[in-house]
């Protein structure tokens, strides 16, 4: 299968062509889930530049065994550790966190150009049920798994002489404050559709002026006065100075293709995790907890 000329997905007999492969073993490494592929109408299709990357990470010294892509939902502590593993190996590799949100995030995964991608689409009594559902409407998630980070407190931001007009939920949507939302596909955005259904409300019904691409942004716009309110984690509100009403527990977690999970650079980053140094930067910063990370929560398999 091809789109302009060049080909976008292959099948096995070309895979085995193109890898110089026998045909039979091709369809045992596809049912084992070792090579990347996607089985529709009964036919397995491998898109060719998931097959191109699993040669790379195959190799013993290849070119993206050096580095680590982290794509997906926004959080400060992730960024922080991130920060601190890039100073820990210098320019010897690679760790990279480019916050896209949620979705975004996932369709680069499945495309091949991220290694990890982050999500946080449930609270931790739903997780088990949204996250699964969420991953399973992507191409190649049967060769994903998915790995517990933390959890954090999601809910209003709001400035300081606002705060204690929105103790009651149900009378914040008929405030006429100014909101700023997060894109389509981002969890916080998810989590505020959610909250106004539960409220007998619809996004449309909000005095929306602005839209953040960041979990940062929003609470940029709301520090400078910009807007008024937004949906967040409690962690963005107190680095911004800004006051909280936690509404929900959600759990952040890490998405990966299974060769991924013991990539160096990631089990560096949940070792990171676990120490006593990194929960205290969590006490910190607020609103986090970090018990159960690194716990395998879902396997396609």
């Amino acid at each position: 299968m091809s789109s302009g000329g060049e080909l976008v997905y292959m099948s096995a007999k070309q895979v085995a062509e193109y890898l110089d492969l026998n045909e039979k073993k091709v369809y045992a490494m596809a049912n084992d889930r070792v090579l990347p592929a996607t089985k529709i109408t009964g036919k397995w299709l491998f898109p060719k530049v998931l097959i191109d990357r699993w040669v790379m990470d195959s190799c013993h010294s290849g070119m993206l065994t050096d580095r680590l892509l982290i794509t997906g939902s926004d959080d400060p502590l992730l960024s922080m550790l991130v920060a601190r593993l890039m100073a820990q190996v210098g320019s010897r590799e690679l760790i990279s966190y480019s916050a896209t949100g949620s979705r975004l995030g996932l369709e680069l995964l499945a495309k091949g150009y991220a290694d990890v991608c982050t999500l946080h689409w449930g609270s931790m009594e739903d997780r088990n049920i949204r996250h699964p559902a969420l991953l399973k409407g992507y191409n190649n998630h049967q060769q994903w798994i998915m790995v517990h980070g933390y959890s954090r407190q999601q809910g209003l931001i709001m400035r300081a002489d606002m705060h204690h007009r929105c103790q009651e939920e149900d009378k914040v949507v008929s405030l006429p404050w100014r909101w700023v939302s997060r894109q389509g596909g981002a969890g916080s955005q998810q989590h505020l559709e959610h909250w106004l259904l539960k409220q007998g409300a619809r996004l449309d019904q909000l005095n929306v002026v602005l839209t953040a691409y960041s979990e940062r942004e929003l609470a940029g716009y709301i520090a400078r006065g910009d807007a008024d309110i937004g949906f967040g984690c409690q962690s963005v509100a107190l680095e911004s100075g800004l006051h909280f009403v936690p509404l929900i527990k959600e759990s952040f977690d890490f998405v990966m293709p299974q060769s991924i999970y013991f990539r160096r650079q990631l089990q560096q980053l949940f070792t990171m995790l676990s120490t006593g140094h990194s929960r205290q930067m969590a006490a910190l910063l607020g609103g986090y907890d970090l018990t159960d990370c690194g716990q395998l929560l879902w396997s396609a398999s």
